[in-house]
């Protein structure tokens, strides 16, 4: 036997199942700490701030801001019984800084919000954001911030909570509203060398004092500079302080042309560090600096050097052990702002034009290919994508099932906007198209409607640089679809057209019938259901000439949806059977009960109540096992309305508060729903 099971002499009414969540632990999210010397002064400062219980922590380049929050954080952890919240808000990352929009759906995601729970407007995710941690004991960590702006959707809404916030900048808004600021300076000379004692050892830096003295004050006194510099002596015990010293005092002056204020001493740092590694790691180093993504792991960088994962992670042990990358959860690597500069600057002076572009489309590719496995596990009845992969994967990623590669692609969003992004403007527009295009499943199943807008868009003028007419189409057609979720059926009515006309100039039937039935859509969404219905008719045609029952299903159940609104429910009922008999012939469970749903509403327009329940009830099991919580809201409603017709105000006033319930916890509109409840408690 498979799945629950219940015991029970008699049974009266219905049976519902629902298997709880699987609970999330407690999110821990503070990188691991570091090595920190020269900051009591700084730690009394952070815990004895007071009620404001935010505080800026702000200096330049390498002075360790980072390392005193997650430091401070670690410190205080049984303070913050609810948990670590932490976020790179990439401030002078090349595709610009992170979106509030985007941080918060993984802060909620973490703190225990389910995915298709997280809402998309900016005000709906803060709203949500400082309810869920209004009375939580949490240390929030926001790393690199470019603005206030940026930073005051991020805020949590909890008294018990403590914000830590690094910058470049002071973030004066954010201190006349209340934060205090901690500007970071560079370590007093002893808390430099005792930082290089912790590193190379007492003995070693005994031996050498004058010399550690030199190369502390060669370093400016920057934690950064001195952590790289003492990781090249650390990796070469026979090696004399006074020889880095000498290095260091000849790199400073070939750098000194190129100094920005205080970045100079870092780039001192890395050139020396750079020069000293492996040919296979400064290799890795410098193509690693190519693509402009906030965290990568050993895959992407395997595809970067041609080479295989195992001799990938080597080189990235060795970048990590010279403080060049920094290690994360998840065996990921990601590289300082400043670091990753000094990357693409060595890439750029050692690698030729040919070689540079290899690797880029070695990358790109391997984006490519992964998120079309993780969207084919996703959507198996996919078939239809024009991939122009040059080289695959040797060693691709595996996934065990749907749930585990939408996690995958949830995960690497934020780095797929950078590469879709970085693609488009550097002269992939090919690959910028095929990656939008591969990210369909995601943006199906998990929203991110606000990313999927902007994608799409990028798509349509990506494909229309390739001069590829059928990507045009493609795009044209996803463009259209999001559109109308936001509410602009004229504009997603011009899309669909547009496409019409370059499916009806290739001749190709099948994407003929898909537009059209958009098209009708794009009329429902207007109120217009005769014009719709014309439209979906014209699709079913092709789509049963052609023999593809998946189209056909799908285009049924919308010629259902478009009867019933016109008040024709026994012909409504006639094409949902017919809807559900091609669907039943895919993979495809979601809309299967997606018909099954439809086939409720229109046996209670038809008043046919006892075959509508059995209808609605098996739905609601579908979407329950499927965990589509929008479903499972939309066939609530549908039994709310059933009850509604039946008479039985208590029953549809308990449907619609639990449809209202999983609405509100989507964030998503219920003002048509709460004007039905408010309906029901209105007296006669």
């Amino acid at each position: 036997m498979y799945g629950p099971a219940v015991q029970a002499r008699d049974i009266s009414g219905g049976i519902h199942v629902h298997q709880a969540d699987a609970v999330l632990p407690t999110p821990r999210q503070l990188p691991p700490p570091v090595r920190l010397c020269g900051r009591d002064r700084d730690i009394a400062f952070l815990d004895g701030v007071g009620a404001s219980r935010t505080v800026v922590i702000s200096g330049p380049p390498g002075v360790g801001k980072t390392a005193l929050a997650v430091q401070w954080g670690h410190a205080r952890r049984d303070e913050f019984a609810d948990g670590e919240l932490f976020a790179d808000l990439r401030a002078h990352a090349a595709d610009g800084p992170a979106k509030p929009s985007e941080i918060l759906g993984r802060f909620l995601r973490a703190l225990g919000i389910r995915p298709q729970s997280v809402p998309t407007q900016l005000a709906e995710l803060t709203a949500l954001y400082r309810s869920v941690t209004s009375d939580r004991r949490i240390v929030v960590v926001l790393d690199d911030a470019f603005s206030a702006a940026q930073v005051r959707p991020l805020l949590p809404g909890s008294h018990q909570g403590f914000v830590l916030i690094t910058s470049r900048w002071r973030l004066a808004s954010l201190v006349t509203d209340g934060a205090r600021n901690l500007q970071l300076d560079r370590l007093e000379p002893s808390a430099a060398v005792a930082l290089l004692s912790q590193v190379l050892g007492d003995e070693r830096v005994e031996a050498e004092p004058a010399a550690a003295t030199d190369l502390a004050g060669l370093c400016e006194y920057f934690p950064l500079a001195l952590s790289v510099s003492a990781a090249r002596l650390a990796g070469r015990p026979r090696w004399q302080i006074a020889d880095l010293v000498a290095a260091l005092r000849e790199e400073h002056r070939r750098l000194s042309a190129l100094a920005v204020e205080d970045d100079m001493v870092v780039l001192a740092s890395l050139d020396l560090s750079y020069r000293a590694l492996p040919a296979g790691a400064a290799r890795l180093y410098r193509l690693m600096g190519l693509l402009p993504v906030s965290s990568f792991d050993s895959g992407v960088a395997a595809a970067a050097s041609a080479r295989s994962r195992a001799a990938a992670r080597e080189s990235l042990a060795v970048l990590t052990d010279a403080n060049l990358l920094d290690d994360t959860a998840g065996a990921r690597y990601r590289f300082h702002d400043l670091i990753r500069l000094h990357a693409l600057g060595k890439a750029t002076e050692t690698e030729t034009e040919a070689a540079l572009a290899a690797a880029t489309g070695r990358m790109l590719d391997w984006y490519l290919a992964s998120a079309t496995d993780a969207g084919q596990v996703v959507t198996p009845y996919r078939h239809d994508q024009p991939r122009d992969i040059t080289h695959r994967p040797a060693e691709p990623v595996r996934f065990v099932g749907a749930t585990d590669a939408l996690d995958w692609l949830d995960s690497e969003l934020p780095n797929f906007v950078a590469v879709i992004k970085f693609a488009a403007d550097r002269g992939y527009p090919t690959a910028a198209w095929q990656l939008v295009d591969a990210l369909w499943p995601l943006f199906l199943r998990r929203g991110h409607y606000h990313e999927r807008l902007e994608l799409d868009r990028i798509g349509l003028a990506a494909a229309r640089a390739s001069g590829h007419v059928v990507a045009q189409a493609k795009m044209l057609n996803r463009l259209g679809l999001i559109l109308v979720k936001f509410g602009q059926a004229d504009n997603a009515t011009e899309c669909f057209r547009r496409a019409l006309v370059i499916w009806r100039e290739v001749g190709d039937d099948h994407r003929i019938a898909s537009s059209l039935r958009r098209l009708g859509l794009a009329e429902q969404a207007r109120g217009r259901n005769e014009l719709a219905l014309e439209a979906f008719r014209q699709a079913l045609d092709t789509d049963e000439r052609l023999g593809e029952p998946r189209s056909a299903g799908l285009t049924l159940t919308d010629i259902g949806a478009a009867l019933v609104d016109l008040g024709r429910a026994a012909e409504a009922i006639e094409q949902l059977r017919r809807a559900a008999e091609f669907l039943a012939q895919t993979p495809d469970q979601f809309n299967q009960a997606r018909v099954l749903a439809a086939l409720g509403r229109a046996r209670t327009a038809a008043g046919n109540f006892d075959a509508a329940k059995l209808d609605l009830e098996q739905a609601l099991e579908a979407m329950r096992l499927l965990r589509s919580p929008p479903g499972e809201a939309e066939v609530l409603t549908l039994l709310g309305d059933l009850a509604v017709a039946a008479g039985d105000r208590a029953g549809a006033q308990a449907h619609y508060q639990g449809a209202l319930a999983i609405l509100a916890d989507l964030g998503a509109p219920a003002t048509e729903l709460q004007s039905r409840l408010a309906g029901l408690r209105a007296p006669d």
